[in-house]
């Protein structure tokens, strides 16, 4: 990462509209720190303005600011980047300050922020605050309240953070190229009283997908549904890191959807309460339980609990597909087919070939080539052996040895003796099914809601019972 914790310089008058900044002007800029890695960044404490505890971004970083007569000054530059989306692939995508999604900003609730935003793109853009209310001129919607922020200029965007809780932005300028490029990032407003909706750990993350063919780098922007790679924060598994808590603590997830569908997360081993939509806060006594919580387009949820139960717990979409790498489209169901005879002729035109889906997905132990700057579909290895997931999952590490405030990977988890499944050798049970002929059934017999009911026990016969 390269950034100054202080920013040294003088700042005059600025011109604090949707607007572009003059060439004098950008003089006074912030610095533009970036961020090339995609190794989670856990922020230092806030160095000025009032107190908070940070965020951490998934695979990502929070965006560094100075204070300025009292307002709280970031600086957002728009431009081509390359993210490496897992080791062994990379892609071009468009981000800001050196990265997509772009690096989380945080602010406290009543802050006076102001953005500058420098447009490095060949295009001109513009920047939404999704989810924010202020003055309608700093919406960044392009031709409705603003000009587009052309190439080479820089606009500034200034409004009070009014209400806390969890945002995004995005541009409103020719979306279906920028954002299927990359073009998003979080935005948090902690609540004035740091003691409010308190937690031990807070990570965010956004859900995006791209259509990146095997062997190539740039992202097809004209998909609609048909993406091939779904991702936290523009990582895949195994590229994604764990979410490494200490047991007991209470954990919150913020989850933001930027993607063309919508996302069923789901974590194993706890349940949750839906703490936060984009409409703010959830109050304690409306909350709800789940295991798993639907985020639709453009969506916002934080998710709360007590990661109390030890272990390397499973937290991913549960779209199947969601869950793969550089899936191919319309390939064929071939279990059950016998491919002995047809696999021997191609062998001897094609050395090296392999029969597959013959008995299922699953490749594990194989060893295929790949085509350049792709990913297996389903990968990444356990203490067990192969995971075979991709995509949209990772795992959260509960232990009860990590220290408050760390969040390092501790390693695979020691289960305790007698607490982990295993294969069974002896005599197995005949196992019922419900099927089998012979069986009585038991009919109920004019039986109604809230009523005893009689029961007679008859016998199946051969014939069909159909309407009856």
């Amino acid at each position: 990462m390269t950034t100054r914790r202080h920013f040294l310089f003088n700042t005059g008058a600025t011109a604090v509209a949707a607007a572009a900044v003059s060439k004098a002007g950008a003089a006074t800029l912030p610095e533009a720190p970036t961020m090339n890695s995609a190794e989670t960044h856990v922020p230092p404490p806030p160095p000025n303005g009032r107190p908070y505890s940070p965020v951490v971004t998934l695979n990502g970083w929070s965006l560094p600011w100075r204070m300025h007569n009292g307002v709280k000054e970031f600086h957002l530059v728009a431009e081509p980047v390359v993210r490496e989306l897992a080791p062994g692939m990379k892609a071009n995508l468009w981000g800001y300050n050196g990265q997509s999604p772009g690096p989380t900003i945080e602010v406290v609730e009543g802050d006076r922020v102001r953005i500058f935003v420098t447009n490095k793109l060949p295009e001109h853009t513009s920047m939404h605050w999704h989810g924010q209310r202020l003055p309608n001129g700093m919406d960044g919607v392009t031709g409705l309240t603003q000009p587009g922020i052309a190439p080479g200029k820089t606009f500034v965007y200034e409004f009070v953070a009014r209400r806390p809780g969890t945002f995004m932005y995005h541009p409103h300028a020719d979306e279906m190229t920028q954002m299927a490029m990359g073009m998003m990032g979080f935005w948090v407003t902690h609540p004035k009283d740091p003691s409010l909706h308190a937690v031990d750990r807070d990570f965010v993350f956004l859900l995006n997908a791209y259509d990146i063919e095997p062997g190539s780098y740039t992202p097809k922007t004209n998909t609609m549904l048909d993406f091939n790679l779904w991702t936290f924060n523009s990582r895949v598994f195994p590229g994604i890191e764990s979410l490494n808590v200490r047991q007991n603590d209470r954990v919150r997830i913020r989850v933001g959807n930027l993607t063309m569908t919508n996302h069923p997360i789901h974590i194993h081993g706890h349940e949750f309460v839906v703490a936060g939509t984009d409409g703010g806060w959830v109050p304690p006594s409306a909350r709800w339980p789940e295991v798993t919580t639907d985020v639709a387009v453009g969506q916002m949820r934080a998710i709360e609990f007590v990661a109390n139960e030890p272990g390397d717990w499973a937290f991913h979409c549960h779209k199947s597909h969601h869950t793969m790498n550089a899936m191919g489209h319309n390939v064929p169901n071939l279990i059950g087919v016998d491919h002995g005879g047809i696999a021997e002729k191609i062998n001897k035109i094609v050395p090296g070939y392999m029969v597959m889906g013959d008995k299922g997905g699953s490749m594990g132990g194989m060893d295929m080539p790949l085509p350049e700057n792709t990913l297996p579909m389903m990968t990444g290895e356990g203490p067990f052996g192969g995971v075979e997931m991709g995509g949209m999952f990772t795992v959260m590490k509960v232990r009860k040895d990590q220290k408050r405030g760390d969040y390092s990977d501790p390693g695979w988890y020691q289960h305790p003796k007698g607490t982990l499944a295993y294969e069974w050798t002896g005599e197995l049970p005949a196992p019922a099914r419900s099927a089998d002929a012979g069986k009585a059934l038991i009919v109920p017999e004019h039986g109604q809601h809230g009523q005893d009911v009689e029961l007679t026990v008859r016998k199946p016969s051969s014939g069909n019972h159909a309407g009856h």
